[in-house]
Parts: C-alpha cells; sequence; structure tokens
C-alpha cells in the first residue's frame, strides 16, 4: 500500500480510487498506487480486495465477479461498494449478507487484520462522525488507553496512527473467516435499503448492530 499523499473525500480521489481498480484481461487488477490521496473507506476497500486475492485461489476474482467488485460511484448501500462506503455499519453488513465472517464490537475480542469502524460520536446515519480502519491493537501512552489502526486520516494519509480509545464511542468489527463467500456477491440484493436510508435519516447504535447481524 501508498503512505502518506493525505486524505481527501472529493470527486477526484473517488476518480483515482476507480483508476486503482480495473478489470485487464477478465480479471480484478488492484494498483493502490493509483490512489495515491484517498480516504479512509477507500482505503480499507484496496486492502480488503488485495486480501481476497491474496487468500483466493489464481484467476477467482474475474468475470461477473470482478465486475462486481468495481467502483463505478455506486451511491451508499448499492452493491459491494456502496456497502462498504456507507455511514453506519457498511462492512458488517457486507459480511452479514455475504456471510464473509463475524461482526462484533468488543475491543476484548478483536484481533490485528480486523476491519474496524470507528464511530467517534453516539450517532449513526446522516449525523455521524466516523472512520473505516484496520485494526492493529491496543497500547498505554502516558498512562492513556490507545488504539493502533491503519487507515487513510487526515492530514497525512495512508499508514498507521494511534487513537486515544476514549475519542471513540463505539465500534463494529468485522473479520475476515470466509472469503471464499465473495463468490456470492454477484448475487447480492442490489440495494441494502437500510445502509441506503442513512444519507437522509438518523439510525442508533443498536439498530446499526441489529441490521448487520453483531454478535
Amino acid at each position: 500500500m501508498p503512505s502518506g499523499g493525505g486524505s481527501e473525500a472529493d470527486a477526484k480521489s473517488m476518480r483515482a480510487l476507480e483508476e486503482a481498480i480495473q478489470i485487464r484481461e477478465n480479471q480484478l487488477e488492484i494498483k493502490p498506487a493509483a490512489a495515491q490521496t484517498t480516504y479512509s473507506s477507500g482505503a480499507t476497500y484496496l486492502v480488503f480486495l488485495q486480501v481476497l486475492k491474496a487468500l483466493l485461489p489464481p484467476g477467482t476474482l474475474s468475470g461477473p465477479l470482478a465486475e462486481a467488485l468495481m467502483v463505478k460511484g455506486q451511491p451508499d448501500g448499492v452493491g459491494v461498494w456502496g456497502r462498504w462506503n456507507a455511514n453506519g455499519p457498511g462492512i458488517a453488513c457486507l459480511f452479514d449478507e455475504l456471510q464473509l465472517g463475524p461482526n462484533f464490537t468488543s475491543f476484548e475480542d478483536a484481533q490485528a487484520g480486523d476491519f474496524m469502524k470507528a464511530f467517534l460520536a453516539d450517532a449513526v446515519g446522516r449525523r455521524e462522525h466516523s472512520l473505516s480502519m484496520i485494526y492493529l491493537g491496543r497500547e498505554q501512552q502516558n498512562g492513556m488507553e490507545m488504539v493502533r489502526v491503519w487507515s487513510s486520516i487526515k492530514p497525512s494519509g495512508y499508514g498507521e496512527a494511534v487513537i486515544p480509545r476514549a475519542r471513540i464511542s463505539f465500534a463494529i468489527f468485522s473479520r475476515l473467516e470466509k472469503p471464499a463467500n465473495i463468490a456470492q456477491a454477484p448475487e447480492l440484493a442490489f440495494k441494502n435499503h437500510y445502509l441506503a436510508s442513512l444519507l437522509t435519516t438518523d439510525s442508533s447504535k443498536e439498530e446499526a448492530m441489529a441490521k448487520s447481524g453483531v454478535r
């Protein structure tokens, strides 16, 4: 993955993310360097695709599956990327719908490499403030519990960061245990209506957990 590059969620960074995920000779090709500047959801999605490619037999990410994994400006809740990029528990909903692995909220159960949606306030939906990250662990700094993560976060961009645990209202972790189930992505319902609604409506921690199968 690149390092630095700044972090922006704008039209330019979205075009760069689209350019980083292409289909060549019927195979999904991922070139993170093409998206030198992105934002948290884009950064973790690039990692997700690279992990799938590394874990699955060569040639798996091809044909209709490759098409389903493309970033094409899908609105929140639509397709794979539209779920991943959505407000609320987008990644967790995708994991639940495709049975890719468990979703949970306990920091005690979290392991390095888990995908993590951190909510920096109680709000879920149109007023939420959240970040998509990869959890790396917890540590103490000057008597304060810190959470070490990887993502693309302002102002520096791609890289590791430490966030005070007290700053995180709650988090939903998603652990990739059944990567082969991504094969079902072309059969996903066109839209997750709950996630799509979060652009304009408020939800809650409890509803987010219920809608994403959090255990």
